[in-house]
Order: structure tokens, then C-alpha cells, then sequence
């Protein structure tokens, strides 16, 4: 009988990984999104997979997984093969959900995957209903001090940037309206377009365009300078210095993914943002495109993470 150590078997993997991530994917990749069609990170990925899928030759499938504040899409890619044919399309609720959610739900963290870029970053807005009847952040405040919990605001989720901006504009105002989440941005922003909830602090991305139809009116963005696409709309932080939030898109694969096929992914990812109709499309939705290496965004992602874990413990926030 020939045996085969287990060393000369790894080196023999190793040496054929090259040739087999050159023939990546060879089949169909599917890109969970953990959010309802609509929301930001599925207007990104949907942007961004028809490149990826012209440069490496094969349908890249973007799929919806909605529910347990956006960590059953995730667990599905946890638990996937590590070959990248099933990869997920995060944000930045990432971070934050391993301190927000209850122990009986699965939440993971940046070491159950592998990395692969950073795709955009963007700030958010202020945006309330025409019907509300305020234009300026000074009005819009004192309507809602005067109406308390009575005023409501709609969320992309419990755990998502959308709440979490919320809840420090909250401490630093005084005021408290009341929280309605809902499963995704772009849910989110139908209902608030409809009347049904009174503000929201969503993406720019999202709301950008219903702003530009008049369908929302912007009070204030969330970077600490004025967003090019609505320069007369003043930042939160020139009335409250120091305000910044902003939300995020990457993309991971589970852990153990071959580093050939993360680097190729990643280097792809770049290459199709480096100008383009895409990058136009992705700039004039108020997205600022930062794509980068695996190693850059698994340093931010595990950043975020530590920004958000001290936040969230100091003003005792929680999932309602």
C-alpha cells in the first residue's frame, strides 16, 4: 500500500490552489443579501454583481434572506462551503449586532469569514415626509419636542446604522420619538414616503432619489461635510459638532475560503470600480466607493466593531 503523509498532501494543495482559482468560480456564486430588495446594501449589490459576473464569466445571483435582524443571511454564509460560491453582502449592522442582539439569536463576527473588500461607504440623512410640514433642523426639533413619543421614526431594522444614528441624535437633542423597525431600507423609506412614520436617518443612497422627486425633504446629512449631491443641506455637525455616522457595504465569504480566490474577488472588485458607469451610478446615489485589499477591511470591520460595543454599553442600548 503507498501512503501519503498528510505534509506532502497539503503541499500538493497548496500547489494546485493557483491553478484552481484561475478556473473560479466555474459555476453560478450566489450573493446573500440579509435585507428586503430595495435596501441599500441590495441597490449596491445589485450594482456591483453584474461586473463581477462579466469578469469572472459566470452569473453572479444576488438572493434576499430577510429576517432575525438580518443575522439568518448571515448564518447562512457562515455555514456555507468555503469554495466562494456563496458569499454575503454586509453592512455596517455587522458591527453592531454582536451587542445588540439576545443570547437565543445566532450572531457572528468577522472571524467566521473571510474578508474581501470594502465596497462603498456613504452618509445618511434627515429626511422627513412633505406632509410633516418642516423644512429646517430648528423646526423640525421643536415639532418634535412638542408632540414627545407621539412623533415616530422608521428604522431598516432594530439593529441597523438607521436606529443607531437615531439613538445618539436622540441623546444629544432631548428628544424621543418612538421606533418602528422594518425589514430593510427600502420598506423603510416606502412607508415614510407614504406618511406612515414621521423621519428616518437612513443612507444617502436610499434616499437620494426621493428627495431629488420631492418625495422627502432633507433636514440634515450625517457626514462631517456637506454631501456633494445636497450642497444646501446643512450637516448635523455644524449644530451639534462632532455628529458622524455613516453606513457601509462590503462583501465576505466563509472562513476558510482559499486566500487565491478572497485575493481575486477582492482585485476584481476593484477593477470594476475604478471608473465607469458603475462607479458613476454608485457617486451620484451619494456613495463614496472604497474598495480595498482583505486585510483593509477586516481592520475596519473589527474597528466599527469596538466603536459600536463602546456606544451601545455606555448609553445601555438594546434590541426593543
Amino acid at each position: 500500500m503507498i501512503r501519503i503523509s498528510a505534509a506532502v498532501l497539503v503541499l500538493a494543495a497548496a500547489a494546485l490552489q493557483p491553478a484552481w482559482s484561475q478556473s473560479y468560480p466555474g459555476r453560478p456564486v450566489h450573493v446573500i443579501v440579509p435585507s428586503s430588495p430595495g435596501g441599500a446594501i441590495d441597490v449596491v449589490a445589485r450594482l456591483v454583481a453584474p461586473q463581477l459576473a462579466e469578469a469572472l464569466g459566470q452569473p453572479f445571483i444576488i438572493e434576499n434572506k430577510i429576517g432575525g435582524f438580518g443575522t439568518i443571511g448571515v448564518d447562512i454564509v457562515a455555514k456555507a462551503e468555503p469554495d466562494g460560491l456563496t458569499l454575503l453582502a454586509t453592512l455596517d449592522s455587522f458591527a453592531s449586532n454582536p451587542w445588540l442582539l439576545k443570547k437565543n439569536v445566532t450572531v457572528h463576527k468577522v472571524d467566521d469569514f473571510a474578508p474581501i473588500s470594502l465596497v462603498v461607504r456613504s452618509p445618511q440623512v434627515l429626511v422627513v415626509p412633505p406632509t410633516l410640514g418642516v423644512k429646517t433642523l430648528d423646526q423640525f426639533l421643536r415639532l418634535a419636542r412638542a408632540k414627545g413619543e407621539a412623533l415616530n421614526y422608521g428604522t431598516a431594522g432594530a439593529g441597523t446604522s438607521s436606529r443607531l444614528s437615531v439613538e445618539l441624535f436622540k441623546d444629544l437633542t432631548g428628544i424621543d420619538p418612538t421606533a418602528i423597525h422594518y425589514k430593510g431600507g427600502g420598506p423603510a423609506a416606502v412607508a415614510l414616503i407614504a406618511g406612515q412614520v414621521d423621519m428616518m436617518i437612513i443612507t444617502l443612497g436610499v434616499a437620494i432619489e426621493h428627495v431629488r422627486a420631492g418625495k422627502l425633504v432633507p433636514i440634515a446629512v450625517t457626514s462631517p461635510r456637506r454631501a456633494p449631491q445636497l450642497p444646501d443641506v446643512p450637516t448635523l455637525a455644524e449644530t451639534y459638532p462632532g455628529f458622524e455616522t455613516q453606513s457601509w457595504m462590503g462583501l465576505l465569504a466563509p472562513a476558510g475560503t482559499p486566500a487565491a480566490i478572497v485575493d481575486r474577488l477582492s482585485n476584481e472588485i476593484r477593477r470594476a470600480l475604478a471608473g465607469g458607469p458603475t462607479t458613476q451610478k454608485l457617486e451620484s446615489f451619494g456613495y463614496e466607493v472604497v474598495a480595498g485589499s482583505p486585510a483593509e477591511f477586516g481592520a475596519f470591520i473589527r474597528a466599527e466593531s469596538a466603536r459600536w460595543e463602546r456606544l451601545i454599553r455606555e448609553r445601555h442600548i438594546a434590541i426593543d
